[in-house]
């Protein structure tokens, strides 16, 4: 109930919780360090600088004060009005919650001159809480591990953590807050003196911004601390997140009414009192003057009401005055301060009501037309019979061949088909007034019923409740999905947050043995059906050993796993044959870089199996030896090969495969069936002979277009719910999402190239 889910959303809110308890610490002005590591055993640390937890015996409980936190809900400290004039925290259940879900949980307190320590499994306390040790620090560490009888899984992922402890950092300038995974060997380290300024610079940093600083607002009143910073910049999307004690209020509230009334009240006062409006013919609104703005409001208040359990929208009438008068007086004496910055903002203000006016002339002219929301698109949209929007899906489909053969497979029922011709246009780049012009986008409007624009809108209006994306697996399919995603990412996000937008997965391959036919939806699972085949009654041998069964597959998908990573590798400017000699080397020798003679040998090992290598040298940071490779991609480029690269996940992956590939390390490898043997003398030959094999006796169709796919192929592979995969869209990061829109589509070109430029190598499949 209180953590959410038992996935790994729950999961990773523990360490939210935990997390929150030493941010409260840093509001309250005791707390100005946080640590946490996942530790390689699934462990997890979180330690802070702050008082520590009291350890005084409670008088009510009769038990310790930290044992009251650790194991009563609603018992800590931001219950108590006179410890935490704010707090943090999802329920205010805090460390007691995480101690029920963990299977084991220790509590060290630097406090009063002493080191306390209790230990605790399951929830329960496993003796009492003791003095171990003398200290001059103060603070608090808390180790746990989830329980996996609990989870349904106790991986964390870094990513998403390391996300949420720089966005605790923006929050709270001055905190520096660090972030350690064990297992991986990635650290970072978060450390912002400029608050939500810098948060503001960090949205802004993929696009151009109109004025080079964010304008910063703050003040406090009745012990409700308000921060506001905005920024605006040459796009036409508004993004504004707001938080209430570091809680994202994904769904606003109070302060954000406060914010949207205030800011379009001073422009539009502003613009009067400087006699700018005589030449603008129409009314300014909100949304006018919210476009191309990024903005930040943080308010820190002792008592938050939040709408539901998620807690997602802030309630507290009280709040939107306050943000409103701040807003309004502090905004009105910066923009009379810095007419400059004021003339750009006002400029940007202005175009957007005229490009407004713009879009509702030509929304007149749409509706004479048959509009946005009423029109004909017969011959267009083939409708299905079902009304229930619960139980309609609509499909838009990639050109008017795979629309024939969509509309010929569906069934009519609850399936209703959309053929789009081309691509549509790039709603990053274009205003709202060009957006209603594009034929293509009012048709899609039309068939989905729902309107567009803040007039015409409704999410209730919305015909269908699955909407599915049924593009080629090809570069324009691909296109024409992300075209489609930014579209319904920027101009109806509802539908998305709703759950109604899917991307359809039609087959890739088409395998025919005899009269028996398999679709294969991509190349992996196509490699594996190539290379299950090729083992299936065949033996293996090496001078080492002999493996069928269940023993050969086992060891054909390590090969696999193995040789991908050789690729990615190999990609990067590697040489492919580095890794056997290397990887040779160190299974037999151990893995000591810092013995020169070690070193040495290794270097000439390589060097004798033809790698280019210089060294060994001393690199004085590390107190460890390394090699030079120069890479293959320019000649020039030379990188380390050294313990540091050893210690990186992908290399300790690469030799964990290669441990399991130990029957391979004598060559040749003979592959036997039926009295008919095939040799190969390496492992890539004898990959290239495994899908040989597989490959023998089939007809194989790789589709390019859905358009090649007969009707009832169509409807087998890709429609028919009892058959059929579908990814739902949805959005885990609000900034991530909208910072890839932003690069990938928007009008800046040297985001984009930067972004290609450092993904190229990674590129598994490219379709073209």
């Amino acid at each position: 109930m209180y953590i959410g889910s038992q996935g790994v959303q729950g999961l990773h809110h523990l360490i939210y919780e935990v997390v929150d308890n030493s941010v409260d610490e840093s509001l309250a002005g005791f707390c100005d360090k946080i640590d946490v590591v996942i530790g390689a055993s699934g462990t997890v640390t979180v330690e802070d600088n702050g008082r520590g937890i009291p350890v005084d015996i409670h008088k009510a409980e009769g038990i310790s004060a930290v044992e009251v936190v650790m194991t009563k809900l609603h018992a800590g400290g931001k219950f108590d009005k006179q410890t935490y004039k704010v707090s943090g925290g999802l329920h205010g259940v805090g460390v007691s919650v995480v101690n029920a879900l963990s299977e084991s949980l220790d509590v060290e307190i630097y406090r009063n001159g002493n080191v306390y320590h209790q230990h605790y499994e399951k929830g329960a306390p496993k003796g009492k809480l003791e003095i171990i040790g003398k200290t001059k620090r103060r603070g608090t560490k808390i180790t746990f591990k989830p329980d996996e009888s609990i989870f349904e899984t106790t991986e964390f992922n870094y990513d998403v953590l390391a996300k949420r402890m720089r966005e605790l950092s923006f929050l709270n300038k001055g905190v520096n807050i660090s972030i350690t995974d064990e297992k991986t060997d990635q650290t970072k380290e978060f450390l912002y003196k400029g608050g939500i300024i810098e948060f503001v610079e960090y949205l802004n940093r993929k696009r151009t911004p109109l004025h080079k600083t964010p304008i910063y607002i703050e003040g406090a009143k009745d012990n409700i601390i308000v921060e506001v910073a905005l920024q605006y910049n040459d796009s036409y999307n508004e993004q504004i997140l707001t938080f209430a004690n570091n809680i994202a209020t994904t769904e606003g509230g109070s302060h954000l009414s406060g914010f949207k009334t205030a800011l379009t009240r001073t422009i539009n006062n502003y613009i009067n009192a400087s006699n700018l409006s005589k030449n603008l013919k129409v009314k300014l609104d909100g949304d006018d003057s919210r476009e191309g703005l990024s903005s930040v409001i943080s308010i820190k208040l002792p008592e938050p009401q939040f709408e539901g359990q998620t807690k997602t929208k802030l309630g507290n009438s009280e709040v939107r005055g306050q943000v409103e008068t701040l807003l309004y007086e502090k905004l009105t004496s910066f923009l009379e301060e810095n007419p400059s910055v004021a003339k750009k903002i006002v400029n940007k203000v202005v175009d957007a009501a005229r490009a407004r006016e713009a879009a509702r002339k030509a929304k007149e002219i749409a509706r004479k037309k048959g509009g946005l929301i009423e029109g004909s698109l017969s011959g267009t949209l083939a409708d299905c019979q079902e009304k229930n929007p619960h139980h309609a899906e609509l499909y838009l489909v990639e050109g008017e061949s795979a629309g024939g053969s969509a509309k010929q497979g569906r069934d009519r029922r609850f399936q209703a088909i959309l053929p789009l011709k081309g691509k549509i246009l790039n709603v990053e780049k274009a205003r709202f007034d060009k957006i209603i012009s594009s034929e293509q986008i009012r048709n899609l409007v039309l068939a989905l019923g729902t309107g567009l624009g803040k007039e015409e809108y409704s999410l209730e209006k919305l015909r269908y409740h699955k909407v599915i994306i049924m593009t080629d697996a090809d570069v324009d399919g691909a296109h024409i999905r992300t075209l489609l995603l930014t579209f319904f990412y920027r101009q109806l996000p509802e539908i998305i947050e709703k759950g109604y937008l899917y991307i359809a997965q039609p087959p890739l391959y088409r395998v025919a043995a005899g009269k028996k036919e398999t679709y294969i939806k991509d190349e992996y699972r196509f490699q594996d059906y190539i290379l299950n085949r090729a083992v299936e009654n065949r033996e293996l041998s090496s001078p080492t050993e002999s493996l069928k069964g269940q023993k050969l597959t086992n060891l054909v998908k390590n090969l696999v796993a193995f040789q991908n990573q050789v690729d990615r590798f190999s990609r990067r400017g590697y040489p492919s044959t580095l890794w056997e000699a290397l990887l040779s080397y160190i299974s037999d020798s151990g893995l000591r870089f810092s013995d020169r003679e070690w070193a040495q040998d290794l270097a000439d090992y390589l060097r004798e199996n033809g790698q280019p290598i210089d060294g060994p040298e001393f690199d004085e940071e590390h107190n460890d030896y390394f090699l030079s490779l120069t890479l293959a991609q320019n000649g020039k480029h030379k990188t380390r090969l050294g313990r540091e690269l050893m210690k990186k996940d992908e290399m300790v992956r690469l030799f964990q495969l290669y441990k399991l590939l130990q029957s391979l390390r004598a060559t040749p490898y003979v592959l036997k069936q039926n009295g008919r043997e095939r040799e190969a003398n390496s492992k890539e030959e004898l990959l290239n002979l495994l899908t040989a094999e597989g490959q023998r006796g089939l007809k194989i169709q790789r589709y390019k277009g859905l358009g090649e796919m007969n009707p009832d192929q169509l409807w087998s592979t890709t429609m028919d719910p009892e058959t059929r995969t579908l990814l739902r869209v949805q959005v885990e990061d609000a900034i991530e999402a909208d910072e890839i829109f932003t690069v990938l589509m928007g009008d800046k070109v040297e985001p984009r190239r930067d972004f290609i430029q450092g993904n190229a190598l990674y590129v598994r499949e490219l379709d073209i």
